[in-house]
C-alpha cells in the first residue's frame, strides 16, 4: 500500500481545498447524472387514448418553400382522427404564396394564414404563433417548425397520448438528421444532451423548457397566460420561456415515444450553428432563477470537472512525480463520474433517436467542457447586443 503513502501533498492546505472542491464537484456531477437523468432511462410510453382529441398543428415558417413541399404532405398523412394543419406564411418572398394557390390545395387538412408586415411591440415569430392559436379550431396545439420531418404517420397520435385530463403540456424531442463531419456530431450530441436535461428534469417534477420543433399544449393554458405578454420583445423563447412560466410538476408531461420524434435539418456551417445558439442561449438569462440555478450548477460543475482534474494531473507531474496517490485518487474520482456519464447517456442516447455513438460519449464529454467555456465567454462579451430571429 506504499502507493497510496501521500504525507507529502496530504499536509499542503492548497491541495487539500482543491482535492475537497474536486470531490465536492463530482458529487453534484453524479446527483444529476444517478438521480435525475436515470429517469429519462425508466420512461414508459402510456398505452394509446381511446378517444383522441382534435389538435390543431402549428407551422411557422419564413421562405421556406422547399421545405413545405416535403412536410405538408407528411403531415396532412398522418394517421389521427380530427386535426388540421395551419402553416403561418411569414413575410416570405420565394413563391410559398403562390404555393398556397396551387400545389397546397391538394391536402385537405391544410390551411394558411399570410402574414404581410412586422410589427414594433412583438417579435415575427411569436405574432406568427399568437395568431395561429387565435385563428386554431382546436383547444389541442402542437408545435413544429419547417425544417422537421415526422418519423412516422403516428406523431400526433403520439404525443396526444400523453395529454391526460391532468396534463396540458407535453414536451417532445426533435432529434437532428445525421450527416457527416465533426460540426454534425456536435449538433447531435449538445442536442441530445440538452433534450436529456429538459426532459430528466420535467420527469424529476421540475420542467423549465420545450423545444418549438415538437411541443403540445392546451390554447386555454396559452389565453390564460396571456400567451407571450412577459416576453413579447425577446428574440426567440416562444418555447422555452413560455414553457418556463406555465409548466409545472401538475401539468407537464414527457413523451420519448420514437414514432414521434421531429428529425431536423441541422446547420450546415459554423458560422449559422453559432448564430443559432447564441440567439437560444442569450433566452436562458430570462429562466426563472431556480432554473438558472440548476443549470448553472450542472454545467458548472462539468466545467469544474475538466478543469481541476487536469489541473490536479498537472501538479501531479510537476509538484509529486514520486508519489502517484494524489493521481490515483482524482483519477477514481473522475472516472467514476466519467463511466457513470458514460453508462447513463449512452443507454438515453439509443433511447432518443441514437443520437450519438455510445464510443463517442467521452470525447464529446470533453468537447461539450470546452464549448460551455467558449459560449459563456461569448455570451458576457454580447450581453448588451439583440439577435433577431429572421
Amino acid at each position: 500500500m506504499d502507493i497510496l503513502y501521500f504525507s507529502d501533498w496530504l499536509s499542503n492546505p492548497v491541495l487539500n481545498i482543491l482535492l475537497g472542491l474536486f470531490a465536492s464537484v463530482i458529487l453534484v456531477q453524479l446527483y444529476y447524472i444517478l438521480l435525475i437523468f436515470t429517469r429519462l432511462l425508466f420512461k414508459r410510453v402510456p398505452d394509446a387514448l381511446k378517444n383522441f382529441p382534435p389538435v390543431t398543428v402549428i407551422v411557422c415558417a419564413h421562405n421556406e418553400l422547399e421545405n413545405l413541399r416535403e412536410l405538408l404532405p407528411m403531415l396532412d398523412d398522418q394517421d389521427y382522427p380530427s386535426y388540421e394543419v395551419i402553416v403561418m406564411n411569414d413575410r416570405s418572398w420565394d413563391g410559398t404564396e403562390e404555393f398556397t394557390e396551387t400545389e397546397a390545395k391538394a391536402w385537405a387538412k391544410v390551411r394558411f394564414i399570410h402574414i404581410e408586415q412586422e410589427y414594433d411591440h412583438v417579435t415575427p415569430k411569436k405574432y406568427a404563433i399568437t395568431t395561429a392559436i387565435r385563428s386554431a379550431k382546436h383547444d389541442i396545439i402542437l408545435l413544429t417548425d419547417a425544417d422537421c420531418r415526422p418519423t412516422t404517420d403516428q406523431w400526433i397520435k403520439g404525443m396526444a397520448t400523453h395529454l391526460t385530463d391532468d396534463k396540458q403540456i407535453v414536451l417532445g424531442f426533435s432529434p437532428y438528421k445525421k450527416r457527416a463531419g465533426f460540426l454534425n456530431r456536435l449538433i447531435r450530441f449538445e442536442t441530445f444532451y440538452v433534450a436529456a436535461q429538459y426532459l430528466s428534469f420535467a420527469l424529476a417534477s421540475n420542467p423549465y423548457m420545450g423545444v418549438g420543433r415538437n411541443l403540445m399544449y392546451r390554447k386555454s393554458l396559452f389565453l390564460k397566460n396571456k400567451g407571450f405578454y412577459t416576453h413579447l420583445r425577446i428574440t426567440g423563447g416562444d418555447d422555452d420561456l413560455l414553457m418556463n412560466e406555465i409548466a409545472n410538476n401538475q401539468n407537464t408531461a414527457v413523451c420519448t415515444d420514437p414514432d414521434t420524434f421531429m428529425v431536423s435539418i441541422p446547420k450546415a456551417t459554423w458560422h449559422d450553428w453559432y448564430w443559432q445558439k447564441k440567439r437560444h442561449l442569450s433566452v436562458s438569462k430570462h429562466y426563472k432563477t431556480a432554473n438558472k440555478m440548476r443549470l448553472a450548477f450542472l454545467s458548472g460543475t462539468h466545467v469544474l470537472t475538466w478543469l481541476l482534474f487536469l489541473g490536479l494531473a498537472i501538479w501531479c507531474v510537476v509538484v509529486f512525480p514520486n508519489q502517484p496517490g494524489l493521481f490515483i485518487v482524482a483519477g477514481s474520482l473522475f472516472t467514476l463520474r466519467l463511466l457513470s456519464q458514460w453508462i447513463v447517456l449512452g443507454i438515453a442516447a439509443k433511447k432518443l433517436y441514437k443520437s450519438v455513438g455510445w464510443f463517442a460519449i467521452p470525447f464529446m464529454d470533453f468537447i461539450l467542457f470546452i464549448y460551455y467555456v467558449i459560449m459563456s465567454f461569448v455570451l458576457w462579451a454580447n450581453r448588451r447586443k439583440k439577435v433577431r430571429w429572421r
